[in-house]
């Protein structure tokens, strides 16, 4: 993306007809997608932890791995998505799945929860293509946003000037303001686009207010 300023919607789903009527709201809207991918284990919900298909929709997708065995969902699935997205947390081995992913040629990003500090992805900065900041405790829709870590965005932004720093959690025009101003590119929403009554008015919403 290239430091290019986006508002991606973030898609729940239990089963494939949720997730085919999901996708169907955000068509032709954003041009990227976010598809999160949980087990319930690495976080208590269960969200499109089966063998979903994606096939018939023109959006681009990201997978947001917020599972314990990323290694094992990539090698299955990694075809179906542009981006994937492992949390930092969860990699035994970040070295091996940045290589992996991008003998793929897919991009590769690392997240981090609220309590995770930066200089434990640092030594990763210049290998990875996007750096997801999660700004609430991940696992469901509507967390409350918290505020301390957008010094982390900052400090990314410094560090790494070119690098696609993206952002997950309680994103809203409360927020995105402080978000944007913090060194932020790349905007994730669940909740606030997909539970409004017009997904586009609500996309447009948020990206009035990062321009």
């Amino acid at each position: 993306m290239k430091h290019r300023k986006l508002i991606i919607p973030a898609i729940i789903a239990r089963t494939q007809k949720e997730l085919d009527e999901r996708l169907c709201k955000v068509e032709g809207y954003s041009e990227l997608v976010q598809l999160d991918i949980m087990d319930g284990t690495f976080v208590p919900n269960k969200s499109l932890y089966f063998n979903f298909d994606v096939s018939d929709s023109n959006n681009s997708f990201e997978a947001h791995l917020m599972i314990t065995d990323p290694a094992g969902w990539i090698e299955e699935n990694w075809w179906k998505v542009d981006t994937i997205i492992v949390h930092f947390e969860s990699c035994e081995k970040p070295e091996d799945i940045i290589r992996y992913v991008k003998e793929k040629d897919k991009r590769i990003g690392f997240a981090i929860n609220p309590e995770t500090a930066l200089h434990n992805v640092k030594p990763y900065l210049d290998e990875i293509d996007q750096l997801l900041v999660m700004t609430v405790n991940p696992g469901f829709y509507g967390s409350k946003f918290l505020p301390e870590t957008l010094s982390k965005i900052s400090e990314a932004r410094k560090i790494k000037p070119d690098l696609d720093i993206e952002v997950d959690g309680g994103v809203t025009p409360d927020t995105i303001k402080l978000i944007n101003y913090a060194g932020a590119n790349m905007f994730v929403s669940g909740s606030y686009i997909l539970k409004s009554d017009g997904v586009k008015e609500a996309i447009d919403s948020l990206k009035k207010l990062i321009q």
